[in-house]
């Protein structure tokens, strides 16, 4: 036997006072939401410095190709082994299921790294000792300033399922003393 309340509330009219309460909530949750995003906004180390431009895949193929023709030191598992100059730009794209090229930087030396995916959506992951997070979208370009601080293997990791095989996608930026 069901239970039937004796008295549907959903029905009556609510109160001018409780409408009032209500609203002052919802302003409230707004005006809290605002400033703790604005603070983490300001103070979170999130942020990237970077800033993202449109490429087309097969121009930003051919020109990373061509960076990792001019500096190539070497090879490794069939990909280049890179090593520009300090202050130099460099770059890099994601391509199923792997990075290109391996890059040899300077510890303490300013960098600008371009880097880009050249077919599907890829994540760019370091996690130790810098901390970068990207979505890289076909079509468009990352440019942001690296300064690597410590020398060793940056594992990169894509962190954003492109496939099958997309857990053997994994490169590395080799950072070496100066």
């Amino acid at each position: 036997m069901a239970v039937a309340p004796e008295r549907v509330y959903w029905h009556e009219r609510v109160s001018r006072l409780e409408r009032i309460w209500v609203a002052l909530a919802v302003v409230m949750v707004v005006v809290f939401f605002s400033a703790m995003m604005l603070v983490w906004h300001a103070v979170g180390r999130q942020n990237t410095e970077g800033r993202a431009f449109r490429v087309t895949p097969a121009a930003y193929r051919a020109q990373v190709e061509a960076f990792a023709r001019q500096y190539q030191v070497g090879e490794e598992a069939g990909r280049p082994v890179v090593e520009p100059p300090p202050g130099s730009d460099v770059y890099m794209y994601a391509t199923r299921f792997a990075f290109y090229p391996i890059l040899r930087l300077r510890a303490g030396e300013r960098y600008t790294l371009h880097i880009a995916s050249l077919d599907y959506l890829h994540g760019f992951s370091i996690a130790h000792p810098h901390q970068w997070n990207l979505q890289l979208y076909p079509g468009y370009e990352w440019v942001l300033p690296f300064t690597p601080t410590t020398p060793g293997v940056y594992n990169l990791a894509c962190n954003e399922f492109c496939g099958l095989g997309h857990e053997f996608m994994l490169g590395k930026i080799v950072v070496v003393e100066r």
